[in-house]
């Protein structure tokens, strides 16, 4: 065999055990990559994205596309080879696994909380666009959880409208763990709800719930500290005037918040907010409407260019990173509330964008 043949062939073989033993060496990374964009104003199959009943909705145009990120599962380790590639590719990018899933989560965890926190993206997206518009949303502070073995298991439960604690009103979540915690464990705390049944009849029946009740548990020691506790978690539950879904399945996390108020906002008002224009962005959103930074920035800008997007809301927290590597044809724009994002929606809508708040590289 001619040397230079043979050279060849081994220089293949060594090839192919490299890339074998690379097939077969488990990394601790993770791959994020640019997911598809929907658009709030449209539908996904024959369903419209945004859906409401009992108020007066008008024409849309144009494009408010909520953007996301594909992430290889919790469960899955890359090979050396697919995080070789992924470090060469351009529109994609390979992390350590911990930074997508700290304390170990599995997938099904991890699925479970983005779950949780993409349904309080949607309510607090209806509480801020409506409160844009100054639609009246009520509010009440209930038991959101009840944690197993705890002093309130049995006695309150998810749903439970919480009115007094020890006889104080509660006006808001983090009012309940103040006064629970001025007692020492093993004291006695009275707590005043109305329970969760007797609360949602009463709002299906459009009244106020009636029918309060006492309920006296006895603390105890938090573990690791010592502060008195009952075992529950205290949130937030809103009664809109109207009825509104929010129709997206398989998406989680809370960064689609900020589009799906504007999209709201577009259906519920008169004319039309783009101009036509195709626009996206991302965004957490609260109940008051600030706008909070979001993870994976540089993936959902190229998702959305390649979409078809011509400008990208972003969370002025995010635009140091969105900034120092925008796709071209993109432009940034910098939004800190929902407010801010819906004056600049109706300058891009009207053609004037000379003085779009932008990013710079930070």
């Amino acid at each position: 065999m001619p040397r230079r043949t043979a050279t060849m062939l081994a220089s293949a073989l060594i090839f192919i055990a490299l890339f074998c033993a690379g097939v077969l060496i488990k990394v601790p990374y993770s791959e994020m990559s640019p997911g598809p964009t929907v658009n709030t104003l449209g539908k996904v199959g024959s369903e419209p994205v945004l859906q409401i009943s009992g108020h007066k909705t008008y024409p849309t145009s144009g494009n408010l596309n909520m953007t996301t990120v594909r992430v290889t599962g919790a469960d899955y380790r890359m090979n050396l080879v697919e995080a070789v590639y992924g470090w060469l590719a351009h529109d994609g990018v390979v992390v350590p696994h911990d930074t997508l899933y700290p304390d170990g989560k599995t997938e099904q965890e991890s699925t479970q909380e983005n779950a949780e926190e993409f349904s309080q993206s949607q309510e607090s997206a209806k509480v801020a666009a409506l409160t844009e518009l100054g639609i009246p949303v009520s509010s009440r502070v209930v038991v959101s959880t009840v944690v197993k073995d705890s002093p309130a298991q049995g006695k309150l439960h998810a749903g439970d409208v919480i009115e007094q604690v020890d006889g104080t009103p509660i006006e808001q979540p983090e009012d309940v763990a103040k006064l629970v915690t001025r007692h020492d464990p093993g004291e006695k705390v009275t707590f005043t709800i109305i329970p969760a049944k007797t609360a949602q009849a009463a709002e299906k029946a459009g009244k106020e719930p009636e029918g309060s009740r006492k309920i006296v548990i006895t603390t105890a020691k938090a573990p690791k500290e010592d502060r008195a506790i009952v075992g529950i978690q205290a949130g937030t539950d809103h009664t809109f005037p109207f009825r509104i879904d929010i129709e997206l399945a398989d998406v989680g996390g809370p960064s689609a918040g900020l589009m799906f108020s504007l999209g709201l906002i577009d259906k519920l008002t008169p004319g039309e907010l783009t101009g036509g224009k195709f626009i996206a962005g991302t965004g957490t959103i609260d109940d008051k409407g600030k706008v909070g930074p979001i993870g994976g920035i540089n993936m959902k800008l190229v998702g959305a260019r390649d979409a078809g997007a011509r400008y990208f809301l972003t969370p002025d927290e995010n635009c140091g990173a969105a900034a120092s590597d925008t796709p071209s044809g993109l432009t940034l724009v910098r939004v800190k509330t929902l407010a801010d994002a819906r004056k600049s929606l109706e300058k891009i809508g009207a053609g004037d964008t000379a003085g779009l708040p932008s990013c710079s590289a930070g």
